[in-house]
């Protein structure tokens, strides 16, 4: 596979590879009950925020699979450290990842996480070779289930009540979008873009 040159610039963001340096930065987010309520991890204190940060420095390639890429999504404006954003490789044979995000409660609801998943799609599809990008999210994670949605991912699965988490049954939602499907609507949009201007 063929890696990107980090950083990845978008129109706001920098995309790069984590740091040591950044932990306070991911603090803001990690440790908040708002954010972790739609993952998988509890909210996390200094220590445990400290291990996750050494764990995601390493993550900028892929290897074989269940190597992940984690970049840290920075705004150009300020150069703050709003979020995260990754693929992780899960199977080589049918070419497929799953990409997750995480964007801290100030900065929702400004398109920062818009931006940053499409670069990642672009990124899985154009340099990676991905066949399937599938990504999970709750059924009361709203935004961004309307997110994945608004970017063509498709809803393939809703578990209701397949697991206890955090003391209450957890509803998951399947999304998944294939190469062809994301090459060709990048294309119509990017046909649309160039009508309008």
């Amino acid at each position: 596979m063929t890696l990107p040159d980090f950083p990845i610039e978008t129109k706001r963001l920098v995309l790069r590879p984590f740091q040591k340096s950044d932990l306070d930065a991911v603090m803001q987010y990690h440790a908040l009950p708002e954010v972790q309520r739609y993952l998988d991890w509890k909210a996390r204190d200094r220590v445990e925020v400290k291990s996750a940060l050494d764990a995601m420095v390493q993550q900028h390639g892929f290897q074989r699979p269940g190597d992940a890429v984690v970049l840290a999504l920075v705004k150009r404006e300020d150069s703050s450290l709003i979020g995260q954003v990754s693929l992780r490789w899960v199977d080589a044979t049918a070419g497929q990842a799953e990409l997750r995000f995480i964007i801290g409660p100030g900065q929702r609801r400004q398109g920062f996480a818009r931006e940053a998943v499409r670069e990642m799609l672009d990124t899985g599809f154009e340099r990676f070779g991905l066949h399937r990008i599938f990504a999970r999210c709750s059924a009361h994670n709203v935004g961004s289930a309307s997110l994945l949605r608004s970017l063509g991912l498709r809803l393939e699965a809703h578990y209701r009540e397949h697991a206890l988490f955090q003391g209450e049954w957890d509803e998951e939602l399947h999304f998944a979008i294939l190469d062809r499907e994301w090459l060709r609507g990048s294309k119509v949009k990017e046909l649309h873009r160039n009508m309008v201007a």
